[in-house]
């Protein structure tokens, strides 16, 4: 009664592929084919470092360095004058309390 019922694999009819035909071949006389010629080898274009892109190098990479330093200082400083700023009103706020506290 609680059996699951698997389907069964239905049967084929008739012819599933087309009959193979064959075919007479005639032989065919090639000629020699020339040599190919070798393969080249690509060239890849080789980079030439002279003293001024050197330099050029050297220049972007150092502001690169100071421009990402100079903006990840800043968002260390705006976290810490965020929680310095935190911290004082908290302050401010207790001490509201205690003393609204102390009047009763």
């Amino acid at each position: 009664m609680l059996r699951p019922k698997i389907p069964t694999m239905p049967t084929a009819t008739g012819l599933t592929h087309p009959p193979a035909t064959v075919t007479e071949q005639t032989a065919t006389v090639h000629q020699p084919a020339a040599p190919a010629p070798a393969p080249v080898a690509p060239t890849c274009p080789t980079v030439q470092l002279t003293p001024g892109s050197v330099l050029a190098l050297v220049g972007g990479g150092t502001a690169v360095v100071l421009v990402v330093g100079a903006v990840l200082v800043s968002m260390l400083l705006a976290v810490a004058i965020t929680g310095v700023s935190f911290a004082i009103c908290a302050l401010v706020i207790r001490s509201l309390v205690n003393a609204d506290a102390k009047r009763r």
